[in-house]
């Protein structure tokens, strides 16, 4: 009988692209495995594409072609006004409840973890890829996810940088950039954002 608690670990070597992109690695554009990446990134191209034109105001429908963009099904409660910019997709996970507004872009190669009751704002950027530091490397990328934990609200033209936790209730404001992990029932604002105020909860 085999254990069903038992989980399967690689060896650096053994990790395909995606579990290297995932990891924090550097991908290069010269990397032998790149194609398999790439070929995710054109999928996403087409099905924003698909997305962003749909003439039709029938939310189940839009959801369908969201759940085919990010390879799983949202929540009936999920809720999403087009249009809508991905890299990726495939590393986007959305819970209950959940309302994404307008002409946001989630760059989602490093993984983006959205929790239940989580609001966002219209053209808010959560960005999980970025690029190394040194000229030769430049070229190549880095990701870290981003996780946005249940009861957020984030605001118009707001951007979320690589690696950043938002905690559970807190707002970030309108146009802030955030570069740091936000606490649980704060607000943020500013760029970079830092801690305006607490949130007091009643319960």
């Amino acid at each position: 009988m085999s254990d069903t608690n038992t989980t399967t670990t690689f060896s650096e070597s053994e990790k395909d692209i995606f579990a290297r992109d995932q990891s924090g690695e550097i991908i290069s554009l010269n990397d032998p495995e790149y194609p398999q990446l790439f070929k995710v990134i054109q999928k996403a191209i087409r099905t924003t594409a698909r997305l962003n034109t749909l003439v039709t105001d029938d939310q189940q429908e839009i959801n369908t072609v969201f759940s085919e963009l990010i390879g799983r099904k949202v929540d009936d409660t999920f809720f999403i006004i087009p249009p809508f910019y991905t890299d990726f997709g495939e590393n986007i996970t959305i819970g209950k409840n959940v309302f994404v507004n307008h002409a946001c872009t989630f760059m989602d190669r490093g993984g983006i973890t959205i929790e239940d009751n989580v609001l966002i704002g219209p053209k808010v950027n959560l960005i999980t890829t970025n690029h190394p530091i040194h000229p030769s490397e430049r070229r190549a990328t880095i990701s870290h996810p981003i996780l946005i934990k249940k009861g957020a609200w984030i605001g118009v033209g707001a951007t979320i940088l690589p690696g950043v936790t938002v905690g559970e209730n807190s707002i970030v404001a309108a146009g802030a950039v955030v570069s740091k992990d936000v606490p649980n029932n704060v607000i943020v604002g500013g760029i970079p954002a830092k801690i305006i105020k607490e949130i007091q909860l009643d319960y």
